[in-house]
């Protein structure tokens, strides 16, 4: 749970920002949606080798 404390002489679209980067960081959204469907094992081992894969891509190209 997200909690942001509102002090006396803070305004409230501060709060709401502060609010806002907690959820994004959170990241609250992404575990509703991967939690929305169930996923096979296998297909979720091949995800996670498909972006390292890409990721190691991405460095060789780097250097």
């Amino acid at each position: 749970m997200i909690k942001v404390t509102v002090k006396e002489t803070e305004d409230i679209n501060r709060a709401l920002k502060r609010f806002k980067k907690k959820f994004d960081k959170a990241q609250v959204l992404k575990q509703y949606k991967n939690k929305s469907f169930f996923t096979k094992a296998s297909i979720v081992r091949r995800e996670e080798i498909l972006k390292a894969s890409y990721k190691q891509r991405l460095q060789s190209k780097e250097q």
